[in-house]
């Protein structure tokens, strides 16, 4: 898999996208090539809560010249060098002028930063800090901005898969970022070839609605369509963004701290061996602001590598190819993996039998020969289900008592529903 990782990596890096236009298209397209999208255009104008969708932009080419005819600043050498958004331009100006529309940092002198305008027209270049002090002080720069913003449309993609249950958990990344790799393409990327893993589970219970959409604006625009839904169905939901990196974990609580979705993933990193940091919800951050806005309050967390804002490669050209690792990008699908195949164990289940506990070797799921100083974990494992299955206890909560991993439940469940002895609904009373 870490080939294809790689394969689909290099085909998606160069493209310049954004919130709107034919990068974002572009970008689906070849998603497309691994999960079966349903891609839906937005019409620019459209009304979504206290938004409207924004004009239609799209890039060609940028440069500038500076005055002895030389090309200083190349859009086609990185699509970081132009402010995202910018409006066409092809004008003579002086240093000066140029000046009040370059962007550099400082302090990170051969990084190029990534800068937006998506709300205001205007326009501008990024390049690094080293780049920015040689350029020359006297004379007239030629800036060529071939770009277009116009009534058009926002692109966005989902695909849902079908479970057993109406019951959904929601996956959702954004493709909106031009050319970096662990703010971009590695959410992407993960959540695609996540398609794959969980398209082979048998027997999978849960629905596992896929997002791909801009930031914000997309997330803003889906709860308009889909919240409703979303507010009825939805058990758990995932922004996968910053997975890329070898870096530690973090885990950002949703904004219900007490949410049964913190508490089961708290438990598989422990029994998995994940070593985390656990964050609590804050207003900050990626599109969880809109799934955790207090109108709809979905249960919906992150689960980041090296978490934005946190790294010095952040929203630069340094977050590139050579920042992210392919062995950590799989590393973080088995992840994301182990806790959905949690999801699918954990219910509330209810002892069909609750009148004193049932005969289990009449069932053939008791030792035969009995007075042993020391049960089989096995046995004891089955009488902490039974016990504890009565509408309150989640499996998680039996596992944590038991001081054991759900995972060790999951024959043990299927063998106790398979004797009628538990089941997903209350129905059985003393008569």
């Amino acid at each position: 898999m870490v080939h294809r990782l790689e394969y689909y990596f290099d085909k998606l890096w160069p493209i310049c996208r954004s919130i709107t236009g034919n990068g974002v298209r572009e970008t689906l397209r070849i998603i497309s090539e691994i999960i079966p999208l349903n891609i839906y255009e937005v019409p620019s104008g459209t009304k979504v809560f206290d938004w409207e969708v924004p004009k239609e932009w799209n890039i060609t080419d940028a440069y500038v010249l500076s005055p002895d005819g030389e090309k200083v600043i190349d859009f086609k050498l990185n699509n970081l060098h132009i402010v995202n958004y910018s409006i066409p331009v092809d004008i003579e100006i002086s240093f000066e002028e140029l000046n009040n529309h370059l962007y550099y940092i400082e302090d990170y002198p051969d990084a190029i930063p990534y800068i937006t305008s998506y709300y205001n027209e205007n326009w501008g270049f990024c390049l690094s800090y080293n780049q920015y002090k040689i350029l020359p002080k006297v004379g007239k720069y030629r800036v060529v901005i071939n770009s277009s913003l116009k009534n058009g449309s926002m692109t966005y993609g989902d695909y849902v898969l079908q479970g057993e249950s109406e019951k959904e958990v929601l996956l959702s990344t954004y493709t909106c970022h031009p050319s970096m790799a662990n703010n971009e393409l590695s959410g992407i990327l993960v959540l695609s070839f996540l398609y794959e893993k969980l398209k082979s589970i048998p027997n999978r219970k849960l629905t596992y609605r896929f997002i791909f959409a801009p930031e914000t604006i997309g997330a803003i625009n889906y709860l308009n369509k889909h919240g409703l839904h979303l507010k009825r169905n939805l058990k758990a939901g995932f922004i996968i963004t910053c997975v890329g990196d070898s870096g530690k974990f973090n885990f950002k609580n949703s904004r219900d701290k007490n949410n049964s979705i913190n508490k089961l993933i708290r438990h598989v990193f422990k029994n998995e061996g994940v070593k985390y940091n656990n964050l609590p919800f804050n207003v900050l951050g990626s599109d969880e602001r809109q799934y955790s806005s207090p109108g709809f309050n979905l249960p919906v967390v992150s689960i980041t590598r090296s978490i934005y804002h946190s790294y010095r490669e952040y929203h630069t050209s340094k977050d590139c190819k050579d920042f992210i690792s392919f062995t950590s990008i799989l590393e973080t699908i088995e992840v994301y993996l182990k806790v959905f195949k949690a999801l699918e164990l954990n219910n509330f289940y209810y002892n069909q039998n609750p009148f004193c506990e049932p005969q289990l070797g009449k069932r053939g799921m008791y030792p035969k020969i009995g007075a042993a100083r020391k049960h089989p974990k096995s046995i004891l494992r089955t009488m902490l289900a039974l016990n504890f299955s009565d509408g309150n206890h989640d499996l998680v909560d039996i596992a944590e008592i038991g001081d054991d991993s759900i995972f060790d439940y999951e024959e043990i469940i299927n063998q106790l529903i398979e004797k009628k002895l538990l089941d997903l609904k209350k129905n059985i009373e003393w008569n």
